[in-house]
């Protein structure tokens, strides 16, 4: 098997990584300080399609963790740079948040409801029946049908939340249309990614906490991967896959070294 070449750039994932139900993971600070002051190129990503990368800054500073704006790369920015790549200036209705609605429309998309090109589904916390309707009867009518991410649940303090690819597997069920899914593990997220910052596979890592979504999205985009213990694939599970990471360590900070 070909060595690796050494790195370059990183990828790496946010929550379960970076923090874990709000609070910083111990050396996350430090791996992102060891970042900046190397010069490398990076991008922090999550498959949350919500927050805008401007929410999603400030979030992570007043936790302490200092991420320049444009080292924020969402599923929701994934999404609307697919789409003004497939058909640009074309119109859709968005089922989701200022994330998602915002990186359309700074794309050029017109949001609408009469006769879209796309149906987008994102995350929110108030699906309503009324807009779920609404999406089934024009991908009925017509629209293609688009989702930001697969996860089927989201982490919240009470348990687990119904997510994107739940919703979108009720909207399939009604359609028999099934969503073209952007976010991770399509490494189509981790491509445009990485022509963001200007990197190749071939030099790049991807940090993540789940094999299913990270480590799978990494491994097809060519990159080398590493898995985290401290989000929500355990010890236990990884052998479960068919696939493995490069390495498995307890957490990011054990990769500060490797900066």
């Amino acid at each position: 098997m070909a060595e690796r070449k050494p790195i370059e750039s990183w990828l790496t994932d946010m929550d379960g990584v970076l923090i874990h139900e709000g609070v910083p993971v111990p050396g996350a600070d430090l791996f992102l300080r060891r970042l900046r002051d190397s010069g490398r190129p990076f991008l922090v990503l999550t498959n949350n399609s919500i927050y805008t990368r401007r929410d999603l800054q400030a979030r992570l500073t007043r936790m302490g963790l200092d991420v320049p704006v444009e080292s924020i790369w969402t599923s929701a920015l994934a999404t609307a740079q697919f789409l003004d790549d497939q058909r640009p200036g074309g119109t859709a209705y968005v089922i989701g948040e200022a994330g998602l609605t915002t990186a359309l429309h700074d794309v050029g998309y017109v949001l609408t409801d009469v006769a879209p090109d796309y149906v987008v589904l994102g995350e929110t916390r108030t699906y309503s029946f009324e807009s779920l309707t609404k999406a089934i009867r024009l991908i009925n009518d017509g629209a293609r049908f688009i989702a930001t991410n697969p996860d089927h649940t989201g982490p919240s303090t009470e348990g687990a939340l119904p997510a994107t690819g739940s919703v979108a597997a009720l909207i399939t069920k009604a359609t028999g249309r099934d969503p073209y899914f952007v976010g991770k593990p399509n490494p189509l997220m981790m491509r445009t990614g990485l022509n963001l910052i200007g990197a190749h596979s071939e030099t790049s890592a991807m940090i993540g906490d789940r094999m299913d979504t990270d480590v799978l999205a990494g491994l097809e985009a060519g990159m080398e991967t590493f898995l985290v213990l401290t989000g929500l694939t355990r010890t236990d599970e990884i052998d479960r896959f068919p696939f493995r990471p490069s390495a498995v360590v307890d957490s990011i900070a054990d990769l500060v070294e490797r900066i």
